[in-house]
């Protein structure tokens, strides 16, 4: 187990020099294909950053004007159907969105039911068991230029709500 330990310690600085060494042996400018990268990075940065904003700001209204909240009492007959808390319904919806304010929530239900209820375990396996569809549909696609999405979404949501099922049934096996 120490050698596994002792073996990643050096796996990142390994990779670098290799690419450096290749970079070398090939007799390419390592400096100026470096910069290139990075302008190439930061322009993908610059087009996605006004929908990244778009997002952030979205789920700031939704969540400073209670309207995740008012959503959950209205969903609450629907969820205790298939016996999922109404609590965790604004996570839920928050997290297809970002996950830092997904985090955030999680949060908010640890501070008020704790880590180890059952609110607690459960959100923290949402959160593993579940993607951010909307922030990474539109980082890559924007970034791909994908235009057509054809089923992306819908297989999302689709596996976003098997996350939602698989934690429900861990929950209840454990």
């Amino acid at each position: 187990m120490n050698m596994l330990l002792y073996l990643s310690d050096f796996v990142i600085p390994l990779i670098f020099f290799y690419v450096i060494g290749m970079g070398f042996l090939m007799k390419i400018n390592i400096y100026d294909e470096f910069i290139k990268g990075a302008e190439d990075g930061f322009k993908v940065v610059l087009g996605i950053m006004p929908t990244l904003i778009g997002l952030m700001v979205a789920i700031g209204i939704l969540r400073g004007s209670g309207a995740l909240e008012m959503f959950a009492r209205v969903i609450a007959p629907v969820t205790s159907l298939i016996s999922f808390p109404a609590q965790l319904v604004p996570l839920v919806v928050v997290k297809m969105f970002s996950s830092s304010a997904a985090t955030s929530l999680l949060l908010d239900v640890y501070k008020q039911f704790g880590p180890d209820s059952y609110l607690g375990q459960l959100g923290s396996i949402l959160m593993s068991c579940s993607e951010t569809i909307f922030y990474t549909m539109a980082v890559y696609f924007m970034t791909a230029g994908v235009k057509k999405t054809r089923y992306t979404l819908a297989g999302a949501l689709f596996a976003t709500f098997a996350g939602i099922i698989a934690s429900m049934v861990l929950m209840k096996m454990f």
